[in-house]
C-alpha cells in the first residue's frame, strides 16, 4: 500500500477499523514503504486536466480549514514526480491556508472528476514562495493559471497519495464537458435546419 495509508491509519483510526470490522481489510496498508510516493504520469495527467482542487489545511486552534482553488486544466503544474505548485491569487485577503502552513506545513489535496467518477486525494507539506523570491518557479507556473492579480507561488511537496473509489461520487458535467459531447448533435441540427428550409422554399415555389 502507499506512503499515504501509512499516514493516514493512525492508532485512533486503526482501532476505529477494528471496532467495524475492515482492520484485516486494511492490514497490509501498515507495512507500506516509508519512502514518499512518487507520482506517475497516470496521477500527472489527471492533475493537470482537473480545473479546481480542495486544500485543506489545520490551524494554530487546532481546527482544520478547507479552501476551493479553480483555474483552467491545468492550473496545477506537476513540477516533477514529488512536487506540485500553482500561482495564488489574490482572493479576500484572508490568508487562512498560507498562515496554516506557517504553523504547520501538512497539507490535504482533494481532486475530483465528477463526470467519470474518480478523485485523488494527497497528502503532502506546502510552502508559499513570493514571486520575487523565486522567479524562476513562478515563470514555470504561469501559464495556464487562475485569473487574477498573482501574489505568492504554492508549492506542494507530496508525501502520499491515494485513489479513492467512484461510490457516492455524484456524475456531473463542465459546461465544456456537454459543448464537447453536443458539437455532433448540434452541427447534424444545423444541417437539419438547413434541409428544412430548403424544403420549405421548394413548396413555397410550387
Amino acid at each position: 500500500m502507499s506512503r499515504y495509508a501509512t499516514l493516514a491509519f493512525t492508532d485512533q483510526v486503526r482501532a476505529f477499523q477494528e471496532e467495524a470490522g475492515s482492520a484485516r481489510a486494511n492490514a497490509h496498508a501498515v507495512d507500506a514503504d516509508p519512502r514518499p510516493d512518487p507520482l506517475t504520469e497516470t496521477e500527472a495527467r489527471f492533475i493537470t486536466e482537473r480545473e479546481d482542487c480542495y486544500l485543506a489545511t489545520v490551524g494554530e486552534t487546532g481546527w482544520p480549514y478547507v479552501q476551493y482553488r479553480g483555474g483552467p486544466p491545468g492550473f496545477v503544474h506537476v513540477l516533477d514526480e514529488h512536487r506540485l505548485a500553482f500561482l495564488d491569487v489574490r482572493g479576500n485577503r484572508q490568508y487562512i491556508t498560507g498562515g496554516n502552513l506557517r504553523g504547520d506545513a501538512r497539507i490535504s489535496v482533494l481532486f475530483l472528476d465528477f463526470a467519470f467518477q474518480r478523485r485523488l486525494k494527497i497528502l503532502g507539506r506546502a510552502e508559499t514562495r513570493a514571486l520575487d523570491e523565486a522567479p524562476e518557479l513562478a515563470e514555470a507556473v504561469a501559464e495556464p493559471r487562475t485569473d487574477g492579480r498573482a501574489e505568492h507561488v504554492l508549492v506542494i511537496t507530496v508525501e502520499g497519495f491515494a485513489w479513492n473509489c467512484p461510490q457516492h461520487i455524484t456524475q456531473r458535467f463542465t459546461r465544456a464537458e456537454f459543448g464537447e459531447a453536443l458539437a455532433g448533435v448540434e452541427q447534424r441540427m444545423r444541417a437539419l435546419r438547413a434541409e428544412n428550409a430548403e424544403l420549405r422554399r421548394r413548396l413555397g415555389e410550387r
